[in-house]
């Protein structure tokens, strides 16, 4: 494979069944509906061509559910309004048009438009009318109707921080706590997929299948120089055992100065993003830290009696990530 940003995740979602709904004015026959396919090739990905008006969408949808059973729904702005609506499944919301009729009416989304990928029926062009508009705002008003404790628990929102076309995120967390950023736009391409959808596809992955990963903690000092930039390979580093272990970041909670956590968090979103989501521990007690791995450049704060195996970066064995990393590769997840 050429492209960086396609790698292939084999074990993932294995003999399972993906639901992918497109955006507006796409089709199932997406560039995106190809990348998962690559990158989840154990997995079985539906991606219909959705109907123009909403309310045969949705029944499309409902039906394909119904027959197909998936394990996951992956929806993408227009797309993510209609997942949202699938109850009963894990879903995957990207960047969703939660108020779609909004959308349409700030972009300039109506009269002719052209299909930005080919559709089965073959038909190239559609007119978004008035009255179009106001189906999708009918629709969009069943947005967040009966959700329980159980939905909330099985929908996961992601939000490009360069989005300039859909900002719901508020809106979405208002109703559903698993919100994540991201760094990207609206569109969904090969790096968000890589960095902050596969991310989560493996967390629904571990959830259902009851799988309980070994734990590797990585102090902050281990990622990061004296001069605020990740060591060389770290952050490439972190996602390879993000792949084979459950992973935290550990930073230090300095009462004298709160401001350093906040600034440690901060490093992580830009550096780490989606896979750190709700895996950094603030903590001055390492001795105290549950699991099976530390990896730390010194032996302060009690992790000189973690009760895992500590690894000390920088010292002869471990004077850099790649030797970490080989170490790790030996385990094979062990």
């Amino acid at each position: 494979m050429d492209n960086p940003y396609i790698k292939q995740f084999p074990h993932l979602m294995e003999n399972k069944k993906i639901l992918y709904v497109h955006g507006f004015g796409s089709s199932g026959q997406s560039g995106t509906v190809d990348k998962i396919r690559e990158m989840l090739p154990a997995a079985t990905v539906t991606a219909p061509d959705l109907p123009i008006h909403p309310e045969e969408a949705m029944e499309l949808l409902r039906t394909t559910c119904d027959s197909l059973k998936p394990h996951l729904i992956i929806g993408t702005s227009m797309g993510g309004m209609y997942s949202e609506m699938l109850r009963g499944y894990d879903r995957i919301l990207v960047n969703p048009a939660l108020r779609m009729a909004d959308t349409m009416h700030e972009h300039g989304m109506t009269g002719k438009q052209v299909f930005s990928n080919p559709r089965q029926d073959g038909i190239q062009e559609f007119i978004v009318t008035k009255a179009l508009v106001k189906e999708y705002r009918t629709m969009t008003d069943r947005c967040f109707d009966g959700v329980d404790d159980d939905e909330r628990r099985r929908v996961w929102g992601l939000f490009g921080d360069m989005d300039t076309t859909v900002n719901n995120r508020a809106l979405f967390f208002s109703h559903y706590p698993q919100t994540v950023g991201f760094h990207g736009g609206h569109r969904l391409n090969d790096k968000t997929l890589i960095h902050a959808v596969m991310p989560v596809i493996q967390w629904i992955d571990d959830k259902q299948e009851h799988r309980e990963r070994p734990m590797v903690y990585i102090s902050i000092d281990s990622l990061r120089d004296s001069h605020d930039r990740p060591f060389s390979s770290a952050v490439k580093a972190f996602c390879r055992l993000f792949e084979l272990y459950n992973v935290y970041i550990v930073v230090a909670a300095p009462s004298a100065d709160p401001s350093y956590m906040a600034e440690a968090q901060r490093w992580i979103d830009e550096f780490i993003n989606t896979p750190a989501h709700n895996h950094v521990i603030f903590t001055n007690r390492k001795d105290l830290i549950y699991g099976d791995y530390l990896i730390d450049p010194s032996a302060d704060n009690g992790a000189e009696d973690f009760m895992g195996t500590l690894i000390k970066f920088g010292d002869d064995t471990f004077k850099t990530w790649e030797e970490i990393m080989e170490y790790f590769e030996r385990l094979g997840g062990q």
